[in-house]
């Protein structure tokens, strides 16, 4: 009966134009079938073994994408209760966590941040040790650096959402640390050297801490702009790049092997 089922489904029309080439039996029909198919396009030929065992990649670069699935996800339904404002962002977030419908997304998307920042330093550090950033992959580790830094930007603008005492305290701990940005922060190295016409054109309200919080102070401009950040600017950076580093993971030969 099931082989019955399964054969009819497989000889369907709408099968066949999903999957216009059936099971691979030599390397040219691997070939084809991954060129024919929305999917499995993505995925090389061939696949080392190396690149199968868990004790060599730790699965951690498909955990951390894995992890940005479930934050978009989480992130999107919190999106339905959040309001980004002064006056109500601390009692959304109370409400979320003890009487919104799927208040647990609340604490799936807080725990999840923290696992996928850990997921990415250690796919990092993966990668460092196995010697896979060395040419002809060292364009893909730049990538991956730059994914690191979004990574950690998405938790920095996700800490403030809640709007208690400890998130305003610690984002205006770390947005001071702006202030020693090169050239474009008060205290940083060569902001002394913008100048025009005797005057400095890096100030306290024209550096790089005044544009990140929106202001000199932690305020309701702060938060939006940390909610926009959060929910929009960096997740479509993080998103392209992501595509980025699977399309080269693949045109440099697949997961790297031991050295």
């Amino acid at each position: 009966m099931f082989k019955k089922i399964q054969k009819s489904v497989t000889q369907s029309q709408v099968w066949k134009s999903i999957f216009r080439v059936g099971i691979p039996t030599d390397n040219r029909k691997r070939a084809l079938a991954m060129l024919g198919n929305v999917v499995l396009h993505l995925h090389p030929i061939k696949v080392k073994k190396s690149g199968l065992r868990m004790s060599y990649t730790w699965c951690m670069g498909g955990t951390a994408f894995f992890l940005f699935l479930v934050e978009t996800v989480t992130g999107l339904l919190l999106m339905f209760y959040y309001r980004p404002t002064v006056e109500y962002a601390y009692f959304d977030m109370v409400d979320l966590r003890e009487a919104a419908a799927f208040g647990i997304m609340r604490e799936l998307h807080r725990w999840g941040a923290h696992l996928m920042v850990i997921a990415v330093w250690l796919h990092m550090f993966r990668v460092f040790m196995t010697g896979s950033y060395k040419p002809p992959r060292e364009f893909n580790w730049n990538v991956g650096v730059i994914l690191l830094v979004l990574t950690l930007l998405l938790s920095f603008t996700g800490y403030l959402l809640p709007w208690d005492q400890l998130a305003i305290w610690a984002i205006t701990v770390g947005s001071n640390m702006a202030r020693a940005t090169p050239f474009v922060g008060t205290e940083g190295p060569g902001s002394a050297l913008l100048q025009l016409g005797g005057a400095k054109l890096i100030h306290v309200g024209s550096d790089a801490r005044f544009a990140l919080i929106a202001g000199r102070t932690i305020g309701g401009g702060t938060l939006i702009r940390f909610y926009v950040l959060h929910c929009v600017g960096i997740p479509f950076v993080a998103a392209f790049l992501i595509a980025v580093h699977f399309w080269r993971v693949r045109k440099d030969g697949g997961i790297s092997g031991p050295v």
